[in-house]
């Protein structure tokens, strides 16, 4: 089967919600996924859940827990390098038929990857493997590589009203 590349973007809820559906789907079809995490860590509900599916998904996490703001430091520049290289050699293995490189857009809005390094993976794509791509502010050159991109668009969000994140929902 051949593979392609997906992006889901946008300012609207959804986004890593949609590739982990993609991640339950596959499984369902006997398949196997890579998941590699920017800027998060922690065993947040998603996680949890998704370890219920023993080692049919396999997955890593490149961020230091704590919220990255203003100019990065080393340490998250070196976490995200140290990500998109794992997840370039993993995609490469053939021991994965669906790679998700979650948040990465927002890795590389905030200067942690450089833009042409993901190219070069998006690139290097083994011809049966789907790679997806989430985050906010895909850049432009991510878009146009892609053969497929869902912008998730904010039309209305309980958050505006003070909702705070929920477990099981939004965490």
């Amino acid at each position: 089967m051949k593979g392609y590349v997906q992006v889901y973007t946008g300012d609207g809820k959804g986004k890593t919600t949609a590739s982990l559906g993609l991640c339950v789907r596959a499984v369902g079809a006997g398949k196997r996924v890579l998941l590699v995490q920017f800027l998060k860590k922690g065993e947040f509900s998603e996680i949890k859940g998704l370890k219920y599916f023993g080692d049919r998904i396999k997955i890593m996490q490149f961020g230091s827990g704590r919220f990255v703001k203003g100019k990065p430091e080393k340490s998250d520049i070196e976490l995200a390098s140290k990500g998109l290289l794992s997840a370039e050699r993993l995609m490469e293995s053939g021991t994965y038929d669906i790679v998700i490189l979650d948040e990465v857009n927002v890795a590389v809005n905030m200067g942690l990857i450089d833009v042409a390094e993901v190219i070069k993976v998006i690139k290097k794509k083994p011809d049966n493997v789907e790679l997806i791509l989430t985050g906010r502010y895909a850049p432009k050159e991510i878009v146009e590589a892609a053969d497929l991109v869902t912008e998730c668009r904010m039309v209305k969000h309980y958050f505006q009203k003070g909702v705070k994140a929920r477990e099981g929902i939004e965490k």
